[in-house]
């Protein structure tokens, strides 16, 4: 009877070998069969596939490889910078921003708000740094005159953080470069990074208190954020996000974190530091080259449903009692931050009639049938 079970079994499991080599089989055949079409439905077919079936990216990373690792000559040069910033060991968070050298009235907003450090100080006791990461303007004709301007809004806040590239989308993946840079030379002791957009808001209190809980059992290996599992490249020319095959040749991305907002532990900070000194960085696409790095040092990131999307979350205290990010903030972003932080949110959702308000609520505002790029429905019940 033994027997009969051993040969039942190892049968089952030659069978099952054989299915999904000939599904492999047919996914790559398909794949080379259409390896020029620009179909979005064809695309993400592709990508898909080869996330959920092969999933690997060994030889992506080291076809992107360079033959010698960075060196400083290699770096752009700092034009503004602060290196005493971090020297404070206790740092909860080193908070970067990803701005450009014109959105003085963004970095106002946020300095006021969510990127207050003496709020997050005195109200959350906690100690984060915060810093503007950014290149030189775009503009021949008005660079001279921002570059003052900048200058003078470092002298009175000392928060920013400039390097001698050019500000513009196709240079994004150098100002992560620039901010993993900092981090690894001058704050490497901050117990999580986080990187964001200048027209997100951030409810720190929310954050601080979910990153003090893991802080406080050490963390490790820590990626979170809006993820995108096995996401196409752009092959439409006409698109900003266009990678051409020469660039990245393969149907499917590392999965990665939407780079509107991300935070990670320290030691994945080392880690995406040590592998950005080793693959090509000319793809320009930041979010993507930094799951690349993530990917070659085995770092897997995680889905956090209050983390939005490209869109703003709805606005009502039963979403702020949980939410963490939210996109697409710049004129009502002040207003948004004395909302969400009213101390009353809390109250709103206490006990049984409160959990269950909030529930109906928040089932209202995220579980339609209408696609929005917020929360998912599932955060409803959390």
């Amino acid at each position: 009877m033994m027997v009969v079970r051993m040969f039942v079994s190892s049968r089952r499991v030659k069978i099952w070998q054989l299915v999904n080599l000939f599904a492999i089989s047919s996914i790559l055949t398909f794949m080379f069969y259409w390896g020029t079409t620009d179909n979005l439905v064809v695309s993400h077919m592709k990508s898909y596939s080869y996330r959920y079936l092969i999933n690997s990216y060994d030889f992506v990373n080291d076809s992107l490889s360079l033959k010698h690792s960075m060196d400083g000559a290699t770096r752009y040069q700092y034009l503004i910078n602060h290196k005493e910033k971090c020297q404070a060991q206790d740092v909860l968070l080193l908070l970067f921003i990803k701005t450009a050298p014109e959105n003085y009235d963004r970095r106002s907003a946020i300095r006021k708000t969510w990127g207050n450090e003496e709020y997050v100080r005195s109200q959350l006791n906690a100690n984060i740094k915060t810093l503007f990461a950014l290149g030189t303007p775009f503009n021949p004709l008005t660079r001279e005159e921002l570059q003052r301007n900048l200058v003078w809004e470092d002298q009175t806040y000392n928060d920013i953080i400039q390097q001698d590239f050019v500000d513009s989308f196709y240079n994004l993946t150098l100002k992560l470069l620039l901010q993993f840079s900092w981090a690894n030379s001058f704050c490497p002791h901050a117990k999580f990074l986080m990187t964001a957009d200048d027209d997100i808001f951030i409810h720190m209190p929310n954050l601080i208190e979910y990153l003090q809980s893991l802080a406080q059992i050490g963390v490790q290996d820590f990626w979170i954020g809006r993820v995108h599992l096995g996401a196409p490249p752009v092959r439409d020319k006409s698109s900003k996000y266009y990678v051409s095959y020469e660039m990245y040749q393969w149907p499917a991305y590392p999965d990665y974190t939407a780079g509107a907002a991300y935070v990670i532990s320290n030691d994945v900070a080392a880690k995406v530091y040590e592998a950005s000194q080793t693959i090509n960085s000319s793809l320009y696409i930041d979010d993507v080259f930094m799951g690349l790095c993530a990917n070659k040092m085995g770092i897997v990131p995680q889905y956090h449903v209050f983390f939005s999307g490209e869109g703003k979350t709805p606005y009502h205290p039963c979403i702020y009692d949980k939410m963490m990010t939210s996109h697409g903030h710049v004129q009502d972003l002040q207003d948004l931050w004395k909302a969400a932080t009213d101390p009353k949110v809390k109250t709103i959702s206490k006990g049984f009639f409160g959990q269950i308000y909030c529930r109906i609520i928040k089932i209202v505002l995220l579980c339609r049938l209408t696609y929005m790029d917020t929360y998912p429905c599932r955060a409803a019940f959390l």
